[in-house]
C-alpha cells in the first residue's frame, strides 16, 4: 500500500537514500535533518508512519518521540546504532512500534514498514466497524454492550474504555502509558496502578478462566496485547 512516511535523521546520505528507496517501493517520502524540523513537518503533513533516528543533536530521537506522541498516534520505528534491551524497552514504552538496529537493509526495514502500515489498515477497519467478535466474545462498540457467548457481561464505564481500547487495537502491544492516555487522559500518565487493577477486573468479568486468560494477554516488561482472532 502506498502511504505517506516522514523520515527524521541527521545523517544526510542515510536520508537520501532510504527515502529513494521507499520512494521506489511506493511510498511518498518527506525528510527532516533534525528534531524540530520533524515536528514541524508531522504537523504539516500528517504521515501515515515515522522513521525516526534516536541519536541526534540537540533534539533527540527519544524527547522527539514523546512530543509526537503528544500530537499524534502515528506509528513510529525507531532507528538506533545501540542494540541493548534498555533502549528496546524505552522505546516501546514511549508508544514506538518497532525497532531497528543500525546497520540495517532497507529492504528489512521496507518489509517492517509494510507490515506496520497493513496492520494499521486492519486495525482502522476494526474501529470503523460497530460491532467486533472474537471467540465467544462479542463487544458492541456503540451500544456499549459486551456478551460471552449468550451471556451480557455487566461492566463499569472505565472498565468497557479500556477494553474497547484494547479491542480495536487487537495483536498489538499497548503499553501501560498508552492506556492510560487514550482510556484516563494524559493527568494519569504515572498511574500505572490503575491499569494491573483494571485489567484484573476485566479478566474477571469476561475470561473463562481469569488465571489463564484468553483474551487480555501480557507481554511481559511491555504491556498488554488483545488476542486477535
Amino acid at each position: 500500500m502506498q502511504a505517506k512516511i516522514l523520515l527524521i535523521d541527521d545523517d544526510a546520505a542515510l536520508l537520501k537514500l532510504l527515502g529513494q528507496y521507499l520512494e521506489q517501493a511506493g511510498h511518498k517520502v518527506s525528510r527532516a535533518a533534525n528534531g524540530r524540523q520533524g515536528l514541524q513537518t508531522l504537523y504539516k503533513e500528517r504521515p501515515d508512519l515515522v522513521i525516526l533516528d534516536v541519536m541526534m543533536p540537540r533534539l533527540d530521537g527519544w524527547t522527539v518521540c514523546e512530543r509526537i506522541r503528544d500530537l499524534s498516534d502515528v506509528p513510529i520505528i525507531m532507528l538506533t546504532a545501540k542494540g541493548e534491551e534498555m533502549d528496546k524497552l524505552r522505546g516501546f514504552r514511549l508508544g514506538v512500534d518497532d525497532y531497528v538496529t543500525k546497520p540495517f537493509s532497507f529492504a528489512e526495514l521496507t518489509a517492517r514498514v509494510d507490515a506496520i502500515l497493513s496492520r494499521v489498515q486492519r486495525s482502522t477497519g476494526r474501529r470503523d466497524a460497530r460491532v467486533y467478535h472474537c471467540g465467544e466474545l462479542t463487544i458492541d462498540f456503540e451500544s456499549h454492550t459486551v456478551l460471552r457467548g449468550e451471556e451480557v457481561i455487566s461492566l463499569t464505564p472505565t472498565e468497557f474504555r479500556l477494553l474497547r481500547c484494547l479491542a480495536q487495537n487487537a495483536g498489538r502491544v499497548l503499553s501501560p502509558e498508552r492506556l492510560l492516555r487514550e482510556v484516563w487522559g494524559p493527568q494519569y500518565i504515572d498511574e500505572t496502578g490503575y491499569i494491573r487493577r483494571y485489567i484484573w477486573y476485566l479478566r474477571q468479568k469476561i475470561e473463562p478462566d481469569p488465571g489463564h486468560p484468553e483474551y487480555i494477554l501480557t507481554e511481559r516488561e511491555f504491556g498488554y496485547r488483545f488476542r486477535k482472532d
